[in-house]
């Protein structure tokens, strides 16, 4: 909604620009039809208002969790092998008075999603936008309702055969346990109280825009692969080649490539990789989350079966080859694109 209130605002400027040179502005843009609104206000506001109708229950929704978010996440939400715990650190007693006891008195080491988020309405949004990882906006609203009852039900905050749906979600709303934490007697929230940072304009003299960099050491800048690839298919997004030195570090020239690079990483994967977030949780030649492509050449070497077995590894996952963390189903993979993945993958240097 940002952006389409930006644009709002950008049009009521040109508005005023017209009158003040006597006359309207002519090719400045167009009204926005209702489609094109509709695909811009998906927000859920804390109070419903923009809640889609629709259900999903506690059983339906840990068919989809077990699915598409145990691989990320955990069998019961408190995975820290890849994201951080989503349950955990709240108690019955939290229910009851909607403040978190372990974020005052710090019995939990870490703090988990149930213990901070205050609104029902805040899970609902975020999955029903971002998640599944690999192809965020891909599940049905119902899906998406059935997936927070079960998140709910894991926090022991709605019973196992709660239905969550655009009826009931202020009943689990009522039950959150951190649903009065949220304070808003700060800077951010109150323009008379002190601001949440502070800045000093430069006026004169001002220094050259910097240049973004990164604050890691060169040595550790491309521990887990090129960032800038691991970046989700999905949307505008942009990223830092972590494969070179930081632009800092070499004024405005071009930045030159990081020695202890292996040469391997010249050997850029097809486009389809990206287009799929294969990258997101693989390497060229580190460890990301799972295994580098390397690696997975390397242990099929010479194995005349290897193509079909992974091809299906990828279509249908798989648990245990590398490690505790499992390869979650890519069903989304059209065969062309599968064909290409394998066929990188296992070819020969």
């Amino acid at each position: 909604m940002s952006r389409f209130i930006k644009t709002a605002a950008a049009l009521m400027v040109a508005g005023v620009a017209a009158a003040a040179i006597g006359g309207p502005l002519t090719g400045l843009g167009r009204t926005a039809t209702p489609k094109e609104v509709a695909a811009w206000d998906i927000d859920v506001r804390p109070d419903f208002k923009g809640l889609p109708k629709g259900s999903g229950s506690v059983s339906a929704g840990q068919a989809v969790w077990e699915g598409k978010c145990a691989s990320c996440h955990g069998t019961f939400g408190e995975s820290n092998e890849v994201f951080t715990p989503i349950v955990g650190g709240t108690t019955p007693e939290d229910v009851k008075s909607g403040r978190v006891a372990a974020l005052v008195n710090g019995r939990q080491p870490q703090k988990t999603t149930l213990m901070k988020v205050a609104t029902v309405s805040t899970l609902w949004d975020y999955i029903h936008r971002a998640m599944p990882w690999n192809a965020p906006k891909s599940l049905s609203t119902d899906e998406v309702y059935a997936v927070t009852a079960y998140i709910l039900n894991m926090g022991e905050i709605v019973p196992d055969d709660f239905v969550l749906s655009d009826k009931t979600i202020a009943q689990a709303q009522q039950r959150m346990p951190n649903r009065n934490g949220m304070v808003t007697n700060h800077g951010m929230w109150d323009l008379k109280g002190k601001p949440d940072v502070h800045s000093v304009a430069c006026m004169k003299n001002c220094p050259a825009d910097p240049v973004p960099h990164s604050t890691l050491p060169e040595v550790s800048r491309n521990a887990h692969g090129n960032l800038a690839l691991q970046t989700r298919g999905f949307g505008a997004t942009r990223g830092v080649d972590t494969t070179r030195l930081a632009p800092a570090r070499l004024g405005e020239g071009a930045a030159a490539p990081v020695a202890a690079v292996a040469a391997s990483t010249s050997a850029a994967p097809p486009p389809v990789f990206q287009a799929n977030a294969c990258l997101a949780c693989h390497g060229v030649d580190s460890k990301v989350v799972g295994p580098s492509f390397m690696s997975v050449r390397a242990k099929y070497k010479g194995d005349a079966g290897a193509a079909a077995r992974l091809a299906d590894k990828i279509r249908n996952g798989s648990t245990g080859t590398w490690g505790p963390i499992p390869m979650p189903a890519q069903g989304h993979v059209k065969d062309e694109d599968l064909k290409v993945l394998v066929g990188w993958i296992l070819a020969p240097q």
